[in-house]
């Protein structure tokens, strides 16, 4: 399962959201998951131009951000909207955690 905590200044994603190797759907979610988390911090760094502490390892993703623009909050509620609609029709494979 896949353990996502969402806060104000950025987020941090934990986990496989696959029970074993042959989970087809879990590989769908992880996927979709990753891909949202990709797109957001990519849109926050390259794109709004917010500075980012980024750390990224097999199976875990760390974003803070030192300070969050208008843009970025808008971004980091979008996210967390996807998020909290992958964990309504998928609860097996994401948990979504949310100080914001």
């Amino acid at each position: 399962m896949t353990v996502v905590k969402l806060s104000k200044n950025g987020f941090n994603l934990k986990g496989h959201s696959t029970a074993d190797a042959e989970d087809e759907i879990g590989k769908l979610v992880c996927a979709s998951i990753s891909s949202a988390a990709y797109l957001t911090v990519n849109t926050i760094t390259d794109v709004i131009g917010d500075n980012a502490e980024i750390d990224i390892d097999d199976g875990k993703m760390v974003v803070k951000l030192s300070s969050v623009s208008k843009e970025t909050a808008n971004l980091l509620k979008g996210f967390k909207l996807h998020l909290l609609q992958l964990s309504e029709q998928y609860p097996d494979c994401i948990k979504v955690i949310s100080e914001v």
